[in-house]
């Protein structure tokens, strides 16, 4: 007689035994995401991933290798899914001027989570992992930071080819300004300082702004 090519429900068992859970990873970076975003990398233990993920930690590590593993594409998660928020309308503006406004207001809303139901302040800004001693995380970070400068330099940099700016101008510390501003904002918004108020400081960063770019402001000195 031939032997059954079914498979018995041991045989199943037998097969499957050792393998993690199978899990929407997509799901559970996005959850992991908003849970080092809300408490940072050091507070986040490994039971606060697995309970709100969802899944056992060998699967956790499994899938991502280790909680620096997970953090690192957190990261990427991050960058991905919430950098439109505050640099589409930046990138979108037909001057230099109407780009750094849409920055800065667009970071107003989108720190104090007007915008999306998403957590307070930026999660690259915030993050500390670096001086928790973590040099590569930490690395990892500076480097997304530095994306801010570059982008708004290179903006800068366009404004003063076309005329928009005098040649004259500091590009690099003008892009400092900028970024320094919306820093402070993230960590304002952490503070639960609301949208409304950002969107003030914004107000007085333009304006600081055109005294910097009209030569004809500037002070002496």
């Amino acid at each position: 007689m031939q032997k059954s090519e079914t498979p018995s429900l041991s045989d199943k068992q037998a097969r499957s035994r050792g393998r993690p859970r199978a899990f929407d990873r997509e799901a559970a970076l996005a959850v992991a995401t908003r849970l080092f975003w809300t408490k940072g990398f050091e507070a986040t233990s490994i039971a606060d991933l697995t309970e709100a993920m969802k899944i056992g930690s060998p699967s956790l590590y499994a899938a991502f290798g280790s909680k620096e593993g997970l953090y690192a594409e957190a990261l990427d998660y991050y960058k991905a899914n919430f950098d439109a928020f505050v640099w589409d309308n930046f990138f979108a503006a037909g001057t230099a001027r109407e780009a750094i406004k849409a920055f800065l207001l667009d970071s107003a809303a989108a720190l104090t989570g007007t915008v999306a139901d998403i957590p307070c302040g930026c999660m690259m800004t915030l993050s500390a992992v670096g001086s928790e001693g973590h040099a590569e995380l930490g690395d990892l970070v500076r480097t997304g930071r530095a994306v801010t400068l570059d982008r708004l330099t290179a903006r800068l940099d366009r404004a003063v080819a076309e005329g928009e700016i005098p040649a004259s101008t500091d590009v690099h510390a003008l892009a400092r300004f900028v970024q320094s501003v919306q820093n402070g904002m993230s960590i304002l918004a952490r503070d639960n300082v609301c949208c409304a108020e950002l969107k003030s400081v914004a107000d007085v960063a333009m304006l600081g702004w055109d005294k910097y770019t009209n030569p004809g402001e500037r002070a002496p000195g």
